[in-house]
Formats: structure tokens, C-alpha cells, sequence
């Protein structure tokens, strides 16, 4: 029954359903769903990774890295290059904790969705915005801290004569509000597509299968293009990681250095 209702529209594979309310939310409305326990599973999942890493043992790291070390490393110097190429700063090396966690989040959540019957948080605007308004909220308190006041020539580039500075500010202040707003629909909308896209073709496939006779036969071809489509939905997970973590190093240092 569960598999026939997942079917009925690609779309429901994005809501979010409460599993039980804890007695002291009854009166709040507030409720663990899908959504939240699958959060609190990555983030354990997280916190067991990062604790490993940051407390490795002779048994664990060897000279000649395994294959497991061996990927570690080269993440390790992936979220390293991000930094370093994109924070023009001789502190840059401060905000790799930050780069570290947020890369294996994003990148986390991206790849739990999918799993077959699991849920992709990334595929909700609500959780991407408030991920890309904490991220930018907290760069830009940092930027503020360091510049003072002289943090708002963020907003009027150097030499702008005084009649240009009224029309360049307003430009200047909306593309500032709008850096979280995009950097979360981009990532939303990249997933929320590509897990449609994916349940609209099974749905075909267990269409057809359902009709039998020839038909029964010709399910076999919206099962193959699958195959093709989750290497590439696999390959979207990690680009949009990639992206996300790389404008994020962009905003730190647009805070940092200003213009």
C-alpha cells in the first residue's frame, strides 16, 4: 500500500509528514516529522565523522593512506583549495572548520535523498534558506566586526562620484539581500527537479509494468534510462555541494576584504 501511494504523484515524495509529538510540544504544535528525525540521523552521522577525524589513532592513519584515508584526503584538500583560492586573506585558514562542516552537510543531506523512501531536505526551500540566511548573517557579522562602520562601503564601490552613488547603492543593497535568497533557490530548485524528474520516469516504468502483455515488456526501457539519470542526479548532489561551499568562500570574502 505504501509503495502504491508513493506512485500516485511525484510530488509526494516531498511532503512532510509528522511521526509523533512529544508531550511537552502537544500544546505548541509543534511535532517530529520525516524531515526532523531524518535531520537529527545526518547530523549524528556527522558528528560520529567529524569526531573520527579529529581524533585519529595509530591504528587508523597510516603513512601510506588506504583507500578510505585516501578520500578523506582528498576531500580534506578539496575544502583546503576552496579556501585558500577563494578567501584572499592570511586568516583564511580560520573559516576552513566552517567550509569542513558545511561541505559534508549540504553534501549529506544531498546524498541521503537518495535512498529509496528517504527524504531530501535539500528539496525544500525552507531548509536551504535558513541554512544560506545563518551562513550569511554570521559572514557578515564577522565582516562588520572587523570593518566597523567602514563595512557599509560594501555598498558604494571606491571612486563612485556622489550622482552615481544614488542609483549604484540601491543596486548594490539588492544584489546584498538577494545573495542568500539565490544561493538557497538554487540548491533547492537543482534537487527538487532532478528527484521529480527521477520519480516521474519509475512511475512510467510501474505504469506500464501494471498493464501487462506487451506493455509489461516495454517497462524495462523507463528502468534503464533510470540508471543513466541517478549517475547524474549523484552528479548533481556533489556539483551543487561544490557550488554552494564555493559561494559561500566568495561571501567571506566579499566581508572580509570588502571591495
Amino acid at each position: 500500500m505504501k509503495f502504491t501511494a508513493l506512485l500516485n504523484s511525484p510530488l509526494e515524495q516531498f511532503i512532510v509528514n509528522p511521526i509523533f509529538v512529544p508531550y511537552f510540544f502537544e500544546h505548541l504544535g509543534l511535532s517530529f516529522t520525516n524531515q526532523s528525525i531524518l535531520l537529527v540521523c545526518i547530523l549524528f552521522f556527522l558528528s560520529v565523522f567529524m569526531n573520527s577525524l579529529l581524533k585519529p589513532t595509530n591504528s587508523t592513519y597510516y603513512i601510506i593512506p588506504a583507500s578510505w584515508q585516501g578520500v578523506i584526503e582528498q576531500l580534506n584538500l578539496l575544502v583546503l583549495s576552496l579556501a585558500v583560492d577563494n578567501i584572499k586573506d592570511k586568516n583564511a585558514q580560520y573559516f576552513i572548520p566552517l567550509l569542513y562542516f558545511t561541505f559534508f552537510f549540504i553534501l549529506s543531506l544531498n546524498l541521503f535523498g537518495l535512498i529509496p523512501y528517504s527524504f531530501t531536505l535539500t528539496s525544500h526551500i525552507i531548509v536551504t534558506l535558513a541554512l544560506a540566511l545563518m551562513l550569511f548573517f554570521g559572514i557578515n557579522i564577522i565582516g562588520a566586526r572587523k570593518h566597523g562602520l567602514h563595512f557599509f562601503s560594501l555598498f558604494l564601490p571606491p571612486g563612485t562620484s556622489i550622482a552615481l552613488a544614488f542609483l549604484l547603492v540601491p543596486i548594490e543593497l539588492i544584489s546584498f539581500v538577494f545573495k542568500p535568497i539565490s544561493l538557497s533557490i538554487r540548491l533547492f530548485a537543482n534537487m527538487m527537479a532532478g528527484h521529480t524528474l527521477l520519480k516521474v520516469i519509475a512511475g512510467f516504468g510501474y505504469t506500464l509494468m501494471g498493464f501487462g502483455g506487451i506493455l509489461f515488456f516495454l517497462h524495462f526501457f523507463p528502468l534503464l534510462i533510470l540508471i543513466p539519470l541517478f549517475a547524474l542526479e549523484f552528479g548533481v548532489a556533489l556539483i551543487q555541494t561544490f557550488v554552494f561551499s564555493i559561494l559561500i568562500c566568495i561571501y567571506i570574502n566579499d566581508a572580509i576584504n570588502l571591495h
